[in-house]
């Protein structure tokens, strides 16, 4: 694969400024949101971008704030702040329908600027979503009440990730950003065809979570893939060779 060339950035009064690569095309143009210490630089987003710019489709990758190459600190943000930086730069640089793609945490800010997206500008600006082992809700279902509780009394839990050599950070002010914004006990108004990627192997996600989703969205039009023997990075050939086909297949209905 050809390297990529260095990031673009959006400025931004009083919010660190966001670095994004963008490449213009036909429409819906596809939005990648990593996972949460994730960045574009990984191998599904930068697979995904170099898809849709050989077949000419739009497409939008992204750092959040305090990750990969864009400023701020990671500690100061919340999960609405990075849908806010997704929200700026979907403004800043995409002038029609967005397909939003969402790798687990991701998949959770899929949703809620999805949400935000159709309740501003109408059901048309949001064509479709794709969700990699979607992680709606984490915040309840992916800690222990002992884990919690060292969250909300300390102020952040730290741990060791096998996805990196940096300790996996969950601060106070996330966590309570994500309790305040938990979208699977309630039905989720998005009407949109949706296709939701899960490993069957996955240890960190429960693939039973991509279920609750697609029974909570009120989409007529979603279907969930279990990939027997894929891990929660779903980042094997096989894997991604998936994920473009189902981007393109969905991209074109």
């Amino acid at each position: 694969m050809a390297e990529l060339s260095p990031p673009a950035y959006l400025d931004r009064p009083g919010r660190p400024r966001l670095a994004y690569r963008h490449v213009e095309g036909a429409g819906p143009t596809i939005v990648f949101l990593p996972g949460y210490m994730s960045d574009m630089e990984g191998g599904k987003a930068t697979a995904l971008f170099a898809w849709a710019a050989a077949e000419g489709h739009g497409c939008l990758l992204l750092d959040y704030a305090g990750c990969g190459s864009s400023d701020g600190l990671f500690s100061e943000q919340t999960l609405l702040d990075w849908r806010g930086d997704v929200l700026d730069l979907i403004d800043a640089k995409v002038d029609g329908p967005v397909l939003l793609v969402g790798s687990s945490m991701g998949g959770w800010l899929m949703l809620l600027a999805a949400l935000l997206l159709v309740q501003r500008d109408g059901p048309a600006r949001v064509a479709a979503l794709v969700g990699i082992a979607p992680a709606p809700d984490f915040t309840d279902w992916g800690f222990t009440p002992e884990e919690k509780a060292i969250i909300l009394a300390e102020g952040a839990l730290v741990e060791d990730t096998p996805y990196g050599d940096q300790p996996y950070v969950t601060t106070r002010a996330f966590w309570q950003s994500g309790e305040a914004n938990r979208l699977l006990d309630a039905e989720i108004p998005l009407a949109c065809p949706v296709r939701l990627l899960h490993g069957q192997e996955d240890g960190d996600v429960p693939p039973e979570i991509s279920l609750r989703l697609s029974a909570a969205l009120a989409s007529e039009d979603v279907q969930v893939t279990l990939v027997k023997g894929g891990d929660h990075r779903l980042s094997r050939d096989g894997d991604i060779a998936l994920l473009i086909d189902t981007v393109a297949r969905i991209a074109t209905s």
